[in-house]
């Protein structure tokens, strides 16, 4: 995780929001734990959101799918 943190860092000081939409959602699936996974989950739907990143009604899902996020 430490690389993926050092990427994050670096892509939030360059402000490359499609970067970490992508990040984000990696974060996410590297981890076991539902509530990092969602917290990781949000922060790359807001930057999705922000960007009107396509990528936004799936990471939307996967918070719906864990209570998050109404449909």
């Amino acid at each position: 995780m430490t690389d993926l943190n050092a990427q994050l860092l670096a892509a939030h000081a360059a402000g490359d929001h499609l970067a970490l939409v992508a990040l984000y959602a990696q974060a996410a699936d590297g981890t076991a734990d539902v509530d990092a996974a969602c917290f990781f989950l949000t922060q790359a739907y807001v930057f999705a959101l922000e960007q009107d990143a396509p990528q936004g009604a799936a990471l939307r899902a996967r918070l719906a799918a864990e209570g998050r996020e109404p449909l």
